[in-house]
């Protein structure tokens, strides 16, 4: 259910010819989200999964710069849940965002999760973003199938895209599929201190393709006009895997990734990690008019190994099918996109190096003074467990593995004016144990491999400039990760194989976006020697998430403008769930309109 409601409250003053032009058309988008069971049939198989209003993926949520989003979320499931919608707020020309930190979602961050049988109504304000986001649940394994877009358009009255305006605008979300109950999945992978079963099957909007059985009638299929220019917005909406996707014929025009915009750059392949959203443009030009694959296959960035070599390397795909296709005489088959190679490395780090963000005028620009700075290192390691079985699998950031709260939120503790026992400021800037992080020998090292469990966050002061080094280890095995900052986008800044080197790093961070070129040094995971280097351009991308390179390291640097409790984390889903997260207090600013307001009466409690 979708209903719009004017709203004339606006939390800035603008200029009158502004405020009025855009208060009258400023919008209440509301839906309401059943959650509860759903028969489906997959890969000849009926499976109960949970789902939102009987759909897979769930409801499309579109709305404009400036309106406000209202979800009535009623939980007819059987199990607790949370939703988290990535919106980002953005403090821009002197507008104050509107303080919505109790609608973020995740479970134990900002809420408790919503109780089988209750509901719980998410209100947030859209300001200064456009693009494709997305939301999903946030609680356990059940983002397999509880997810949907979230489709930004430019504010009303304003102008449009910078590019040509599309035909049509198609969402397009990958996804992935397990023979089995997802909940029971994640609990037996826990129970048994390790890694879950593999997926069974790749989807795209739902649906897993002509190459798995039983699934040929059930394709996606889209429609395309010869010559019309259509609005890809696709979302990685898979708990483990990248994907490298290409269609059939076709091109693509990267224009913007996680609702910001880019530089436009031309791409045969894309790939997107566990997260990410691209927004590309696909010209319907193919010669003959006939019908494509649009095709995806995981990316895998573990080097090599017996071990590595498990994993799901099927192939999912869509139907691009243009209409002018006449039955007389027959058309040819569907004609397959090359994808590349599962491990290729180059093409990976090729596509994500060669993302800038669109400088301009109204643009976010990157702060050159850092107030704040840490160094983190994320990646496996071991945990005592109890009796019986001394170690289990874990994840950490900086050597602590997060522990989530049990009996309340931590904004629920932070709104009370301290942690009240339930977290402690005490997050270290600084990895406690320095270490050739990239180096396979060092996992043997019981200072590394063990880590320990905390609740533990960094608290920063409203409006300070954070910068983060994000350097991914090799303890237990090396392969990329996609880091998510909730409440912020960050500016990338640059990206690296093997350990980060300050200075040899700080002359390549693209501070203000220009087109110069460096080396990009890929090392062989093995032996740790040069085997290639790649004159790519380096990144100034404006993203909610970045994949770490597998043995490699990002900068990034964000405005701490939001007060709350923002939770930074891996998203593939079971190194959530085994503590590869840590979180940021923002204090609040100086004024009510800078203060994370109280909560909302209906906050789910534990």
């Amino acid at each position: 259910m979708e209903r719009c409601v004017l709203n004339y409250f606006f939390v800035a003053i603008l200029s009158m010819s502004t405020l009025c032009s855009s208060a009258a058309q400023a919008a209440v988008v509301e839906h309401t989200f059943n959650v509860g069971n759903l028969t489906v049939e997959r890969l000849c198989k009926k499976r109960v999964i949970t789902a939102v209003n009987g759909e897979l993926p769930g409801p499309t949520i579109r709305a404009h710069d400036g309106d406000t989003i209202v979800v009535h979320l009623v939980n007819q499931s059987p199990y607790n849940i949370t939703v988290h919608c990535w919106w980002i707020d953005w403090c821009r020309h002197g507008i104050f965002q509107v303080m919505s930190g109790w609608a973020d979602g995740p479970g134990y961050i900002t809420q408790c999760p919503i109780a089988a049988g209750n509901n719980y109504t998410y209100r947030f304000n859209v300001v200064g973003q456009e693009g494709t986001l997305w939301w999903h649940a946030h609680i356990s394994f059940l983002r397999a199938t509880v997810y949907g877009a979230l489709i930004i358009k430019p504010r009303h009255g304003t102008k449009a895209y910078p590019f040509p305006e599309p035909y049509k605008e198609v969402p397009i979300i990958l996804g992935e599929w397990w023979d089995a109950n997802v909940v029971d999945v994640e609990n037996e992978a826990l129970a048994a201190g390790g890694v879950p079963n593999i997926s069974d099957a790749f989807t795209i909007n739902g649906r897993p393709g002509y190459l798995y059985p039983c699934s040929q009638q059930n394709t996606y299929k889209l429609e395309l006009e010869q010559g019309k220019l259509y609005l890809f917005r696709l979302i990685n909406a898979a708990l483990s895997h990248q994907f490298f996707i290409r269609a059939a014929g076709h091109s693509f025009t990267v224009v913007a990734v996680d609702a910001s915009y880019t530089t436009q750059h031309s791409a045969q392949v894309l790939l997107l990690a566990p997260g990410q959203t691209v927004d590309a443009l696909l010209l319907a030009d193919a010669v003959p008019a006939g019908d494509y694959y649009l095709a995806a296959r995981p990316f895998i960035s573990t080097p090599p190994s017996p071990a590595s070599l498990i994993f799901n390397n099927s192939t999912t795909t869509a139907l691009l099918h243009y209409s002018t296709t006449t039955s007389s005489p027959p058309p040819a088959p569907p004609t397959m996109p090359s994808l590349p190679a599962f491990n290729d490395i180059p093409t990976a780090y090729g596509f994500y190096t060669n993302l800038t963000g669109l400088i301009g005028p109204g643009r976010p620009s990157v702060p050159l003074e850092v107030d704040e700075n840490l160094f983190v290192t994320f990646g496996l390691g071991l945990v005592p467990c109890g009796p019986g079985r001394p170690m289990c699998l874990a994840a950490s950031m900086n050597n602590i593995s997060f522990q989530l709260p049990e009996k309340k939120s931590l904004l629920e503790a932070r709104f009370g004016g301290g942690s009240g026992g339930v977290y402690t400021e005490d997050f270290p800037v600084r990895p406690a144990v320095e270490f050739d992080f990239t180096n396979v020998k060092e996992r043997l090292d019981p200072s590394v491999l063990v880590v320990k469990k905390g609740t533990k966050v960094k608290r920063v002061r409203y409006n300070a400039t954070v910068e983060v080094i994000l350097q991914n280890t090799a303890v237990l095995g090396t392969e990329s990760h996609p880091i998510h900052l909730h409440g912020f986008n960050f500016f990338v800044l640059a990206q690296g194989i093997g350990n980060f080197n300050a200075s040899a790093a700080a002359p390549t961070y693209n501070l203000l976006n220009p087109l110069f070129h460096f080396h990009f040094i890929f090392f062989s995971f093995n032996v740790f020697k040069p085997i290639a280097a790649l004159n790519l351009i380096p990144p100034m991308q404006v993203r909610n998430t970045v994949a770490i390179p597998a043995g490699g390291w990002a900068v990034i640097r964000f405005i701490a403008n939001n007060p709350g409790m923002w939770l930074m984390h891996c998203h593939l889903d079971i190194h959530l769930s085994l503590g590869m997260a840590m979180a940021f207090e923002v204090d609040d600013g100086p004024s009510p309109s800078t203060s994370l307001p109280p909560p909302p009466p209906d906050l789910p409690r534990c």
